[in-house]
């Protein structure tokens, strides 16, 4: 696959083609990682992992709707005997899947300089960039007893030798790419012009893309994708567009997004016919005071309850929960 950007969006996309009957599916992704302060310049000593053993509370919640969420490790999680602790019974059970989620400056070796923009997995020379990634993936399959089959890069961060790693690695699922938003001025990805339906990211479709979902909704939606990165420099503009019902962003996460907003965009998503809804937040969200989106007791019921009122609209529209196995079985390559 050498020669494939991934980060570039295709010119012709080739979507993912699903067996008939698999209809409309949703999946909930983890990006499973220590915390640290969000505020702060990154730091390679200063995390921790107090909040992995809630992981088992959300696990057993998933599990009262049939939902079996995907758990994207990084490497201190999965270097901790608490996430075996917390999840190695679902995962072994088929109750929850394990994946790969890079953060390099926690992942071993230690050679590139802690900023910015070596925190994207992506800007590191393809030989570290790799071998952070076999030592994060031999990791997981310790921990887990079995090798994961669908990474997200840490922050979005894929680079351009990406694709040509993930399947040297055997890795048939990305779903780094978050359609809509832009990291350029970051280091990072552009992923504004990346299509939200799922699509192959090689001719020999050996790698898919399952992109984060993320959708537009107001009277303008149909004029987002010029509109919306237009006023990039606006951001109070932006936002009175929301207010006002003409257009906003929705990405599909409790953090930072109401339920009643996540149902638009669901909404909207589902209508034009999307074939699969990709959830997902940060674990460290699982406990008070280690995100901006759950700081004390009453902002982590408040998460729980955002899931209960998405569970059940899911529910009430026919959209079943599946996970990265079922959809590698379900994809048709005629």
């Amino acid at each position: 696959m050498t020669g494939i950007d991934i980060t570039a969006p295709p010119a012709t996309p080739d979507f993912v083609q699903f067996r008939e009957g698999f209809g409309q599916r949703f999946i909930v992704t983890v990006d499973t990682e220590e915390e640290f302060d969000w505020g702060a310049p990154l730091d390679r000593h200063r995390n921790g992992l107090t909040a992995v053993p809630a992981m088992r509370r959300f696990q057993q919640f998933c599990e009262g709707f049939g939902v079996a969420p995907i758990y994207l490790m990084d490497y201190p999680v999965a270097d901790s005997p608490l996430a075996a602790d917390a999840l190695g019974e679902a995962i072994r059970s088929g109750k929850a899947e394990a994946g790969i989620h890079l953060h390099p400056w926690v992942n071993p070796p230690y050679e590139e300089e802690v900023n910015n923009y070596n925190s994207f997995a992506g800007n590191l020379s393809p030989a570290l960039e790799r071998e952070k990634f076999r030592l994060l993936t031999e990791r997981i399959a310790a921990a887990i007893g079995a090798a994961p089959t669908i990474y997200r890069a840490g922050r979005y961060g894929l680079g351009p030798d990406s694709a040509a790693m993930l399947d040297d690695f055997g890795i048939a699922i990305d779903t780094s790419v978050r359609p809509l938003f832009d990291y350029s001025d970051m280091g990072a990805p552009d992923y504004s012009s990346h299509p939200l339906r799922p699509y192959w990211i090689d001719r020999e479709r050996r790698l898919m893309e399952l992109p984060l979902t993320t959708a537009y909704w107001g009277m303008l939606r149909q004029l987002g994708s010029w509109l919306y990165p237009a006023l990039k420099r606006a951001p109070t503009l932006r936002g009175a567009l929301a207010k006002l019902g003409m257009l906003e962003r929705i990405p599909l996460t409790p953090e930072g997004v109401t339920a009643e907003e996540a149902i638009r965009g669901m909404d909207i998503a589902l209508d034009a016919g999307l074939p699969l809804l990709v959830f997902s937040f940060h674990s460290p969200s699982l406990a008070p005071g280690h995100t901006p989106y759950v700081r004390n007791e009453r902002d982590l019921e408040a998460f729980y309850d955002w899931w209960r009122q998405v569970f059940a609209y899911l529910a009430r529209r026919n959209i079943a929960p599946t996970s990265a196995k079922e959809i590698l079985q379900a994809v048709t390559l005629a």
